[in-house]
């Protein structure tokens, strides 16, 4: 398809939206509130997990001003499994945002939405255009796909000039008329139809105008030209259990992965180390006297989109917790009221603890 060639794009695209289109929570609404819980929760999460993330904040959170006062160990808490941590705390202040800038009432413009924290350009185009009917396009992974192999656009995706030339596209063949249905209709495509594997060339309606198709390049567009570098680390969890089964947990302060999160007292190495190294190394880093060795679990692994983290769980019985401010002291059993790392709940209903 040639890029002058946009004329009934929309319209076929609109048919097979109406025909094909998953009936999910946040499309049965024009609240913006609701439709803004969706962008986030949904960036970086595939439908069907986000799906039931959606109904726990709605329900814990029906309104802006349940989420601006809640507590963020609360909102960490239900977030917890979804990742990328940072998504909820910006999604915490933005709430906060709104109700002392709006009153609670949700900003109608695109320049208004995209001052909110955590907001970008994605998301900002698509609550304007699907809740205020807003003329703006929609650029995130499935649009470039969709784009890239219609057009036979070679120009990377992760690129400023890349960026720049989809976005301009993008706002070409938009519906001005009814924005959020076609900016809905158009990542639907590519999660249903234009998927990143297997695409199902056969049934699609853009077959014949497909350039990707049409010159067998469905397989190498979208062009990414960076890729992503990938750390390895190494954790070592020290549970520390005293005579009245309490153990001590800290909160992830840093700004790293999982801030806000909780976990047990933590040593991170730059390189795997044997059963023993681990017990004399956490014995000599918290000081213990008086112990006795519960366990060692075997390396528990754990992968981000840009980290690889290999986790030894180490369990001793202690009389005498050592002294550090940003310890708390919990009941064992209460462990899983906190907000905790993916890894950490995985350990602790997998292993006895």
């Amino acid at each position: 398809m040639k890029k002058d060639e946009t004329v009934n794009l929309s319209a076929k695209l609109a048919k097979w939206y109406e025909q094909n289109k998953r009936e999910l929570p946040w499309r049965a609404t024009k609240d913006p509130y609701k439709i803004w819980l969706s962008e986030i929760i949904l960036q970086q999460t595939r439908v069907n997990q986000g799906w039931e993330y959606y109904e726990k904040f709605v329900e814990h959170f029906p309104t802006v001003f349940d989420l601006a006062k809640a507590k963020e160990d609360m909102v960490l808490k239900l977030w917890q499994g979804l990742g990328y941590y940072s998504r909820a705390r910006n999604l915490h202040f933005a709430a906060k945002q709104i109700v002392s800038q709006f009153n609670g009432e949700f900003p109608s413009s695109y320049k208004e939405i995209i001052a909110l924290k955590g907001v970008g350009e994605y998301t900002a185009s698509a609550i304007a255009s699907i809740a205020f009917n807003e003329p703006k396009a929609v650029v995130d992974g499935n649009v470039f796909r969709v784009l890239a192999r219609l057009f036979g656009i070679e120009t990377a995706i992760d690129s400023g000039k890349g960026k720049k030339e989809f976005t301009e596209l993008a706002f070409k063949i938009l519906d001005k008329k009814n924005p959020g249905n076609h900016n809905q209709g158009i990542m639907e495509f590519g999660s249903l139809q234009c998927t990143p594997k297997n695409p199902d060339c056969e049934s699609c309606i853009f077959r014949s105008d497909c350039f990707a198709f049409n010159n067998g390049l469905v397989k190498n567009l979208p062009i990414k030209e960076k890729k992503t570098k990938i750390s390895h680390r190494y954790f070592i969890y020290c549970i520390l259990e005293n005579p009245k089964g309490e153990i001590l947990i800290e909160k992830r302060a840093e700004n790293d992965i999982w801030k806000g999160l909780y976990q047990f007292p933590l040593i991170e190495e730059k390189k795997s180390k044997s059963e023993k190294e681990i017990i004399e190394k956490s014995i000599a880093h918290f000081k213990l006297k008086s112990i006795k060795l519960i366990s060692v679990s075997s390396p528990l692994k754990h992968i981000l989109s840009h980290q690889k983290i290999e986790a030894v769980f180490v369990h001793f019985k202690v009389n005498k917790f050592p002294s550090k401010n940003s310890f708390t002291k919990i009941k064992k059993d209460s462990i899983i009221n906190f907000g905790i790392p993916k890894l950490i709940e995985k350990y602790v209903n997998n292993y006895e603890f």
